[in-house]
């Protein structure tokens, strides 16, 4: 009985031991148990929505770099169909009333007045007068018929009415300069001047110089005379306000001051000799 009894208690203390070393026990990594299983998930969900927001940022200001230097090669030597400026007063209700004329069929005289009225050193500078630069950025403004031009260039405004916008703005003036540079980089003086006397706004809606001259004179642009380009050129400066062909004393006052000048503008246009 005493060596039944021994055994009995044996077996009994070695069996948990052996059962503890015959039952796996799974390992747990800490990580699993101490992070919420929302952690680390949240930030790949968003990655991807912002790397397409960046994308998409990137082409549209890979569109706006390259369609200015795109499009001044193409209207080098085909007429722009129409401009920013254009595009911009029809959504606000104006027509486009324009018609493509080639600087040939424009009367000298115009092209005299707007380079006298708006940018004497045309046939000098490269795109931009920087002797003016500082007029260009404050631009000065008379007293009742809106704003006066400082000294931005042909080119500048070119640009502008081509590929930016109207107002005050310094992100406008910012691109503005590179864009005038390049289009007179490209660009002959003539056609330059071209481009510009056809698309420039001369009353609301009215764009170019033979929609002005039938506009205000009821004829075409080939036919205006001295002073017709005088007072057009007049009206330069707020064509929303100013009337060439019912000017006011002011309109003709500016007239008046350009046409004296355009006598001896001569000497400063050999640019425009084809």
């Amino acid at each position: 009985m005493l060596i039944r009894h021994t055994v009995k208690d044996m077996s009994d203390e070695t069996q948990p031991a052996a059962l503890e070393a015959h039952v796996p026990v799974p390992a747990v990594p800490p990580a699993a148990v101490d992070l919420p299983p929302s952690i680390g998930r949240l930030p790949d969900a968003r990655r991807p929505w912002l790397r397409r927001l960046l994308r998409w940022g990137f082409y549209a200001v890979a569109v706006l770099v390259a369609l200015p230097i795109v499009l001044t090669l193409v209207y080098a030597v085909v007429p722009p169909p129409v401009s920013n400026i254009m595009l911009l007063r029809a959504l606000s209700g104006n027509g486009i009333d324009k018609q493509w004329v080639s600087l040939d069929n424009i009367s000298p005289h115009l092209a005299r007045a707007v380079i006298t009225s708006e940018d004497a050193r045309f046939c000098e500078h490269w795109g931009v007068d920087w002797r003016e630069f500082q007029g260009v950025i404050e631009d000065a403004f008379d007293d009742d018929e809106g704003p006066v031009r400082g000294a931005s260039t042909i080119p500048m405004q070119t640009a502008k009415n081509l590929f930016l916008w109207d107002g005050r703005f310094a992100i406008r003036k910012a691109i503005e300069l590179p864009v005038a540079l390049w289009m007179d980089f490209v660009w002959s003086k003539r056609r330059m001047i071209e481009i510009y006397l056809n698309i420039v706004e001369w009353a609301p809606g009215v764009y170019g110089a033979e929609a002005a001259a039938q506009h205000h004179f009821k004829k075409s642009a080939k036919d205006l005379t001295k002073r017709e380009a005088a007072l057009l050129a007049a009206v330069l400066p707020n064509p929303i306000k100013r009337h060439a062909g019912k000017p006011s004393k002011r309109v003709r006052a500016s007239a008046n001051r350009i046409l004296i000048r355009m006598n001896g503008m001569a000497p400063y246009l050999t640019c425009l000799k084809g």
